[in-house]
């Protein structure tokens, strides 16, 4: 059974702790986003790390660094998700265009 570790962060951090676990050849195992019960934006990023899975979690954040020049479309896929169904935006994702939902529906009102 895999251990889950889980640590808040602030959004300077995002880029620094992806590129280090992409160094160190860690997978992305997901980004989760979805907004708490007092409507802040949560955005979650995990990583497999040994038999563990290190979570480190943005509370807050409408403006995000993108990861995806990173782990490419691992990465890119949920952000762009995100930014169709919650209000949050990733500064330098360079794939934009709704995924699901039609083009009428406003964003971050998924």
């Amino acid at each position: 059974m895999q251990k889950y570790k889980k640590t808040t962060i602030n959004k300077n951090q995002i880029v620094d702790i992806a590129s280090n676990m992409k160094k160190d050849g860690r997978q992305l195992v997901m980004i989760h986003g979805y907004v708490d019960k007092e409507g802040q934006n949560v955005v979650s990023y995990q990583y497999e790390v040994k038999n563990c899975i290190e979570a480190y979690e943005v509370v807050g954040g409408k403006l995000l660094p993108t990861i995806s020049h990173i782990y490419d479309l691992a990465a890119a896929w949920p952000e762009r998700e995100f930014e169709e169904l919650i209000d949050v935006k990733f500064e330098g994702l360079k794939i934009k265009g709704r995924l699901f939902m039609p083009d009428t529906m406003l964003e971050g009102q998924g």
